[in-house]
Parts: C-alpha cells; sequence; structure tokens
C-alpha cells in the first residue's frame, strides 16, 4: 500500500475547476473587429460572451445573421453581444465582410481574435490538451457586476437559437429584482411566479402554495 491515488484520481484532483454560474468572469484583453476591447469596458451593464467553432461555417454564419438582428433588442435590454473564435482578427473581418456582401447583414458587435487560445481555456471552453475550439458552441451571460450568471452549450452540429438567448437575457434580468421567478418560457410582460419561502406553505392553505403566479411581469 503506496497511499497513492490512482492515476485517473490525480488527473481529476489535479484539473482546474471548470467556470460555473455565481463565477468572477475571467478578465481579458484581445483584439477584435472593432479594435482592442477588455472585458472590464463592460462593467456596469449585461454582457452575453459566445464562441463559435470557426468562421465562414453554415451553423455559425446562420447563429451570427439571428443575432446581427436581434442586436437591437439586445440593446434596448442593456445586453451587449461579444462573439469570440480562435480564428485570427484577418479571418473574422474577411467573414463579417463576406456575411455583408452575400446576406446584406451587418454584425454590429465585437468578434474576439483568440488564436493563442488563452480567453478560450481561462473560460473552460477547451481542455488543457485542445488545440482548436471546433466543437465549441458556448455562451456566458455577464451580469453588470462581472459574474456568470448563466452558461449554455451546443455541440458544433446545432445552432443556438437567438431568440433564446435574449429570453433568456430578459429572464435573468427580471428576476435579479428579487420579487419573483420566472416560469417555463416566460417572455417579458408574462406573469411570473411567487418565490417559495418557508411562510409560503403556511400562509393561507393554498393547495397550489408551491406555484404561485403572479400577474407583474
Amino acid at each position: 500500500m503506496t497511499g497513492e491515488l490512482p492515476s485517473e484520481t490525480r488527473i481529476a484532483v489535479s484539473a482546474p475547476r471548470p467556470l460555473r454560474i455565481g463565477d468572477a468572469a475571467p478578465v481579458f484583453s484581445a483584439r477584435s473587429t472593432q479594435g482592442q476591447v477588455e472585458l472590464s469596458d463592460y462593467r456596469g451593464r449585461w454582457l452575453v460572451l459566445f464562441s463559435h467553432p470557426a468562421d465562414f461555417t453554415p451553423v455559425c454564419t446562420s447563429e451570427f445573421i439571428a443575432l446581427a438582428r436581434l442586436a437591437p433588442r439586445f440593446e434596448a435590454l442593456g445586453v451587449a453581444l461579444m462573439g469570440l473564435s480562435v480564428d485570427s482578427l484577418f479571418s473574422h473581418l474577411g467573414w463579417l465582410r463576406a456575411i455583408r456582401g452575400a446576406f446584406n447583414v451587418e454584425v454590429p458587435f465585437p468578434v474576439v481574435e483568440d488564436t493563442s487560445l488563452v480567453i478560450s481555456r481561462a473560460y473552460g471552453m477547451l481542455d488543457e490538451t485542445a488545440q482548436d475550439s471546433s466543437t465549441v458552441r458556448a455562451s456566458y451571460f455577464i451580469d453588470p457586476e462581472g459574474i456568470v450568471r448563466a452558461i449554455n452549450w451546443y455541440p458544433m452540429s446545432v445552432g443556438r437559437s437567438a431568440r433564446e438567448m435574449l429570453r433568456l437575457a430578459a429572464a435573468l434580468q427580471r428576476a435579479e429584482a428579487g420579487d419573483a421567478v420566472t416560469p417555463e418560457g416566460w417572455e417579458p410582460g408574462d406573469p411570473v411566479l411567487r418565490p417559495l419561502t418557508d411562510e409560503t406553505a403556511l400562509a393561507d392553505g393554498d393547495p397550489a402554495w408551491f406555484c404561485r403566479t403572479i400577474d407583474r411581469g
């Protein structure tokens, strides 16, 4: 008995903890299609940072077109958008130019280059041995204090819903007030739910005490 852990256990113990909801978003400074950007520039407002596997690919193009078209609605919520992949800035600029030429869509948000994989690894988009981000399609919803409030991941072959990203951003903001939680499929203006407390069940004997609607979405 040597007291050593099995090799697979040692690997698990030494692996960095993945980024989770409630963590501070890793700070970075990087080149983008709109000049140098820093995460700290977005303090005071919400940010959706989303990675895509590669420029000039069909699923990513469809996502960028949809997000570009919804950008005014994100802006109305005070939510900024920022794309990211390991492609070069030159590739990003060429791709956005091609989208504009082929689909008459102007992408209004910055797209960050991460050729060194530093940002991707900091956010847990890649493991330590990955050489590219071809399987990464991740989104991070970061609040005005720089805290990660939601994370979603999709495989390379399945596109995200831009409308769901918008809905989630709005739902996070609504729940932030603390007076309500949002039900399945909630949209701005819909009724919300009363938060569950220890006193809720004793309030009035309502059999639906655990799921009650408040009509102030």
